[in-house]
């Protein structure tokens, strides 16, 4: 069984922003590839488990706020007994460009306070990521990423959702390192 995370902040005046990349990719993924929506309630976040390219895959939201997006993904762990090497945890990332994603099957959490609590609370830094490109902030990093990119950046960036929902596609078919091998 596969968890797939989309990291980001719950609430309308958070859509579409760029601290939301993991549900973009999500939304993303399911209305092309999935066909379903994300529609149920639980593990501190909104999920669907269903069976996707012959395998059993659970896709989370955490609705928990960015900073404590782990507190949601250890619950869905747990209570599915999903094993470390089987999560993807797809969140932005300011050190890429915009239309740029990069796969990695470990590491730090490059800063993003998501990831981090994630790493923290799996007690390993052997998780899975996809990181979507919205590029570095000229002024407050806050006021950057809690807003909406537009004009060229909106396009390259929602280049990057539809490669990085691809992607996922790609592991769940056959695996992160022809993904890695395909997408970086």
């Amino acid at each position: 069984m596969f968890l797939i995370v989309g990291l980001g902040n719950p609430g309308i005046e958070y859509e579409n922003t760029r601290h939301n990349m993991g549900f973009s990719v999500l939304d993303e993924l399911m209305k092309n590839h999935v066909g379903m929506e994300i529609n149920k309630n639980g593990f501190k976040g909104q999920y669907l488990k269903t069976r996707f390219l012959g395998e059993d895959v659970v896709f989370l939201k955490p609705m928990t706020y960015m900073n404590l997006s782990g507190e949601s993904v250890i619950e869905a762990v747990h209570f599915f007994k999903i094993p470390l090497e089987n999560i993807v945890v797809v969140f932005d990332d300011m050190d890429l460009n915009p239309g740029t994603i990069r796969l990695r099957k470990s590491g730090s959490s490059g800063g993003q306070k998501g990831m981090n609590n994630i790493i923290q609370l799996l007690g390993s830094k052997d998780i899975k990521r996809i990181r979507v490109g919205i590029g570095k902030a000229d002024n407050s990093v806050v006021d950057y990423v809690l807003s909406r990119p537009n004009g060229d950046e909106a396009t390259l960036i929602e280049v990057a959702i539809k490669k990085a929902s691809d992607a996922i596609v790609e592991i769940i078919k056959n695996g992160f390192d022809r993904a890695m091998n395909k997408y970086n």
